[in-house]
């Protein structure tokens, strides 16, 4: 997974190993989506907002500028 901030900041790509739970919210809009037939990448899409509002800005409590997108996936695993 690649992160991107605002202009200036030190934080370029990295590789991560996350272990997180994501919302009902997003978990919900994960399902419907793949229900109606998404692709790949707008499921992608949705569980990188998922952790970017989850992991990496706390619920709102920092990193207000941070962009998330999956990248160069290396394993995912998936319980429901």
């Amino acid at each position: 997974m690649e992160c991107t901030t605002e202009l200036g900041t030190s934080d370029d790509g990295w590789m991560r190993r996350i272990t997180q739970h994501l919302p009902p919210e997003f978990a919900g809009r994960l399902l419907a989506a793949q229900d109606a037939g998404a692709s790949e990448a707008e499921l992608q899409q949705i569980a990188a907002e998922g952790l970017q509002e989850v992991y990496f800005k706390d619920g709102g409590g920092r990193a207000q500028g941070l962009l998330v997108e999956f990248t160069d996936i290396d394993y995912i695993d998936v319980n429901l």
